[in-house]
């Protein structure tokens, strides 16, 4: 699938690390910075994967008491 710059400044830029980096194209610099980005940024999990064990706490502790009064509780604290 192609990858269409419609920046002059981003163009410049791709090309600027064509020259620098011995890229035989610019397609090859924008892969190679690309991957340089990526192996400096350690994966983070999805936000999803993040909650689900909080989640599995939650149900855990079971239903909510329909008779609780949280203002009361408050207040006590």
């Amino acid at each position: 699938m192609p990858l269409y710059i419609r920046d002059d400044e981003v163009d410049d830029l791709a090309m600027t690390l064509m020259r620098v980096t011995g890229a035989k194209t610019k397609t090859e610099a924008v892969r190679q910075a690309l991957e340089a980005a990526l192996e400096r940024h350690p994966k983070q999990p999805f936000l999803i994967d993040k909650i689900r064990p909080l989640q599995a706490r939650v149900a855990a502790l079971g239903a909510v008491d329909p008779d609780f009064d949280v203002k009361a509780f408050t207040d006590d604290l």
